[in-house]
Order: C-alpha cells, then sequence, then structure tokens
C-alpha cells in the first residue's frame, strides 16, 4: 500500500509559493503522492501545474475535481496540460460533489447522478487518451477530438455507492474514497469495483482512501477533535451512508489514531481491506504523525 498525504490548502498571500513548499517536503520525504482538494478555494489542476514543475518523484492527485461545472472535454484539456507541465505525474480524482454544492450553489440539476457520471466518462475517458469522441447522451454531447500533450493520465472517480463503484471498475481506473473505513472498503468497496473491472477486462483498480490521522497517546482526545475538525462530512448524505455503513457515529470513528504500534495496525487493516494507496490528512500533533508516516514510506 502505497502512503501519500492530503495537503493543506494553502493561505495567505503566497497561495502557489506554500503550495510549492508543501509539495518539495512530500517529495523530500519520500512520500508516493501529494493529494488536493477543489473545493472553493484554488482550482486544484491548476494550482498543481503551477507549483509542482520541477519537484521530482511523486505522483499528484486531485481529490476531488467536480464535474458538472465542467464540460468533459473542457476538463481532459485542462487535465492534460497540468500532466504536460508535470511530466506525467498527476491522477485526476473527479466527482459529483453533492446536491447542496451542484443543485443550490452552481444551479444545475443533481438528478441521477449516476447517469451524470456515466455520460461524463464516455467522453473524458476517451479524450484523455487522446482519441476523437463522439457522444449524444441525455446530459452530455460531445464531437471533438483534442491535440493536448500530456494523455494517458488515470482517472479515478469518488465512488461510494454500488453504481458508481461499478463505473470506477469497468470504465475508470479506480476510485478515491474519504470517510470509508476498513470494514466498508472490505465488504463494499473492493468486492465490487473488482469484480467490474475484471468483467470489463480492465487491470486491477487503484482504491485511493483518504482519512484523517493522529499519532497520540490520547485516542480518545484525537477522535473527539476529529469529530470537531470533520463535522461537516458526518452531515453530507453520501459520507453519512459510508459512516452508517461501518458502524461509525462521526468522522472519529474512522479516523487513524492511535500510537505508533496501534496506527500501524490500523493502517495494515486498511492494505488488507484492499486499500492500494492511503492518503492520510494530518489534523493533529503534526510533527508525530509526520515522522511516523515518513518512516512508512
Amino acid at each position: 500500500m502505497r502512503v501519500g498525504l492530503f495537503l493543506d490548502v494553502p493561505q495567505g498571500d503566497d497561495p502557489i509559493g506554500a503550495l510549492r513548499e508543501q509539495l518539495t517536503a512530500a517529495a523530500a520525504d519520500g512520500f508516493a503522492s501529494a493529494w488536493l482538494s477543489n473545493i472553493f478555494h484554488l482550482d486544484a489542476l491548476t494550482a498543481l501545474a503551477a507549483a509542482g514543475t520541477q519537484i521530482p518523484g511523486i505522483e499528484y492527485g486531485t481529490a476531488v475535481v467536480p464535474t458538472y461545472p465542467r464540460h468533459p472535454a473542457a476538463l481532459a484539456q485542462q487535465a492534460m496540460t497540468a500532466n504536460a507541465a508535470l511530466g506525467g505525474r498527476l491522477a485526476l480524482g473527479i466527482g459529483l460533489s453533492h446536491k447542496i454544492v451542484i443543485e443550490h450553489m452552481f444551479g444545475y440539476s443533481f438528478d441521477r447522478p449516476a447517469r451524470h457520471m456515466k455520460e461524463y466518462l464516455e467522453v473524458l475517458l476517451p479524450l484523455v487518451r487522446g482519441e476523437q469522441v463522439k457522444f449524444e447522451g441525455e446530459t452530455v454531447k460531445a464531437n471533438i477530438g483534442l491535440t493536448t500533450p500530456g494523455a494517458g493520465l488515470p482517472v479515478l472517480i469518488a465512488a461510494l455507492a454500488p453504481r458508481m463503484l461499478t463505473l470506477a471498475g469497468a470504465m475508470a481506473d479506480g476510485t478515491v474514497l474519504w470517510m470509508t473505513g476498513p470494514k466498508t472498503v472490505a465488504g463494499h468497496v473492493a468486492p465490487r469495483i473488482r469484480e467490474a473491472a475484471e468483467q470489463a477486462g480492465r487491470p486491477e483498480p487503484r482504491v485511493v482512501c483518504g482519512l484523517p490521522i493522529c499519532v497520540t497517546d490520547d485516542p480518545a482526545g484525537a477522535r473527539a477533535r476529529a469529530n470537531e475538525v470533520f463535522q461537516v462530512y458526518g452531515g453530507l448524505p453520501s459520507y453519512r451512508a459510508m459512516l452508517d455503513k461501518e458502524g461509525a457515529e462521526g468522522p472519529g470513528d474512522v479516523a487513524i489514531v492511535g500510537d505508533e504500534a496501534s496506527v500501524r495496525a490500523q493502517l495494515d487493516e486498511l492494505a488488507e481491506a484492499g486499500v492500494t494507496d492511503f492518503i492520510g490528512s494530518i489534523y493533529s500533533k503534526a510533527d508525530r504523525t509526520r515522522e511516523f508516516l515518513k518512516e512508512l514510506t
């Protein structure tokens, strides 16, 4: 299981410079990957392309770029351009986002989201392979080819529900998870996505699992802190469903917390469940937690 980091979204007057410092440190510490969210601050693809050049030996990922606000051809062009700037080391993570964002903020319909994602992939995936695409669906239409460099990048989708996991295995290169614990990965995510990939004749899919992590001698306090920091995710329907599958009351119950031996055992459990890439979101005891994760690399 490869070990990567969720990046802090930089604030201040020079966010790109601050992001470059984070990426440089992550590469120097030997992490396999570094992932940036795309919510309401920096555009993840643009920021990674601007900050990540000239830093060797680390994969960059978006976790995740929402699909609805961008036509798949526009996203393909942007992602391939970023991939070219980053020397072919970009993993494009995309997702539906949430109804409260797509309908209430952007003004798009969130009706039948799995249909939307399937049609979106029908256009996006051929384009990022460097192919011409002609497709007419109910929600997406395209008749276009791109000459953009940077083709061939992996595409991962944020997939939690059964139909989305099937798409992640049958069409894409895997999934990016958040707030999803080991029991849910082992019993719900990994079997479904692997079966879909096998039936489609595709390679073994990646299961990229992001979770809060804190190495500490006060696990109860760390779980309480995680419930505070990540409270919003306990109320969003897609993540709430994953927490319920895990038997977790809140985000703190799926956070990876404890001393070094305990955290190592929890990470081993994730690997055994089928996680191929762990992304640590360090939210407390940063120095001790990062030193531990560095040892794993």
